[in-house]
């Protein structure tokens, strides 16, 4: 399938600033590796990804390759992940799994993504058989409806410098609750959270782990803008240099990436030029389906 991901990649970056169900096929495109030997995957990207490949369709990429290993009756119920060097866009990323168990439970696998003979990504995932236990959640906290609130589109307008948010493709359709930090900047009105509706563009097969993989995607768009928020500043409004470190997501429940699910995010902490982002994921009839955590590089010049 590597020629169907790049020719889907090479599109996603012809589609600056829109959304809809073509634009979200491309992002499914890119996500079905090619196998090209025992345990080892290769992957593209759009070619013109700004500085470096997005993180988000690295972890996505990575846990494609490591659950096309593991049984399809064991879901992903955890992964912690690496961010090593940025990943260059216009060379394709090989994937090495690394299967660790096979137990009765629960099966591990280790994934390295490798560029040029280095590795730039490690993670690691747990896969679990359905098993029946306690029962327990935090509740999604009251806010509005996704219908209700104005689109990303509709929240630029008046902002030209945001040229991220104006040239990426839109395979997730991304509505704001609070003000955005790039409203919220400057008016010393800080955000202690950032709470953002989120789903796929558009209708996705019913494979659970695409589901999870399209999730892990969009874990990676908004998250390091909490700290930035509780500072008044954002990206391209301001000096900021910004990665992403390390990562880790916990999947509690059964979930549909093509519906809508909150995204409540903020920072406990920051300090040392690095920054501590917290996530809860919440289906839209309250049900807490995961859990992220991600340190970040920042540093504000």
């Amino acid at each position: 399938m590597t020629e169907v991901a790049r020719a889907a990649a090479t599109e996603l970056d012809n589609d600056a600033g829109q959304g809809g169900q073509v634009v979200l096929d491309r992002l499914v495109s890119l996500l079905d590796l090619e196998r090209i030997e025992e345990n080892i995957f290769r992957g593209v990207s759009p070619p013109h990804s700004p500085v470096r490949v997005f993180g988000g369709q690295v972890a996505g990429q990575a846990l494609v390759a490591a659950g096309r290993t593991v049984p399809p009756e064991r879901t992903v119920h955890s992964l912690h992940a690496y961010f090593i060097r940025g990943g260059d866009p216009r060379v394709p990323i090989v994937y090495e799994v690394d299967r660790i168990r096979d137990g009765r439970s629960f099966t591990t696998r280790r994934v390295v993504a490798v560029q040029h003979g280095k590795a730039i990504f490690a993670l690691s995932a747990s896969f679990q058989k359905e098993e029946q236990g306690i029962e327990h959640a935090e509740r999604m906290p009251d806010v509005p409806a996704a219908e209700t609130l104005p689109t990303v589109r509709e929240r630029i307008e008046g902002y030209p410098d945001l040229q991220s948010l104006h040239s990426r493709p839109r395979p997730i359709d991304i509505r704001y609750v609070n003000d955005p930090p790039w409203v919220t900047r400057g008016t010393g009105s800080p955000a202690t959270r950032n709470q953002v509706w989120m789903r796929a563009d558009g209708s996705l097969p019913d494979d659970q782990l695409l589901h999870v993989c399209v999730l892990a995607y969009a874990s990676d768009m908004t998250l390091l803008d909490s700290p930035l928020a509780r500072h008044g500043a954002y990206w391209e409004l301001d000096k900021v240099l910004g990665a992403s470190l390390d990562h880790a997501m916990w999947f509690h429940r059964p979930f549909r990436a093509d519906e809508w699910f909150l995204y409540d995010t903020e920072s406990p902490s920051a300090s040392n030029a690095r920054a501590l982002a917290t996530g809860r994921f919440f289906a839209a009839d309250g049900t807490l389906i995961a859990t992220v955590v991600q340190e970040g590089l920042l540093r504000v010049l």
